[in-house]
């Protein structure tokens, strides 16, 4: 005879709304991605193409890890400051600036 076993389902409706918010919060937690560690490569090809995006005007779609996955940014290049190690940004469609440090950025493609 085999039990049919539903897993945390048969437990949810006995926890508190507060429970269940803390069971999917640690659930999250397993799904983090962990940023991978950039090759000389790949960081001298972000720092050119993040100068040709600031020097032509150039629309962009920057990946960035946020400390659980990554984050996909369409905008543009305002500034690149490599004493701070950060990029000056505005948003393509809201015209909002944002700061990003270098250290977050994974990947640049120019659209």
């Amino acid at each position: 005879m085999q039990s049919r076993d539903r897993g945390t389902i048969k437990w949810t409706s006995l926890m508190l709304p507060e429970h269940v918010e803390m069971i999917k919060k640690v659930w999250k937690e397993d799904e983090r991605v962990e940023k991978g560690i950039l090759d000389e490569q790949k960081a001298a090809e972000i720092d050119f193409v993040l100068q040709r995006a600031l020097h032509d005007r150039l629309t962009v779609d920057l990946r960035v890890h946020n400390g659980f996955d990554y984050d996909v940014w369409r905008l543009k290049i305002t500034d690149v400051n490599k004493r701070e190690r950060k990029v000056e940004t505005v948003l393509f469609d809201s015209k909002e600036e944002r700061i990003f440090r270098l250290d977050e950025v994974s990947d640049i493609t120019i659209v």
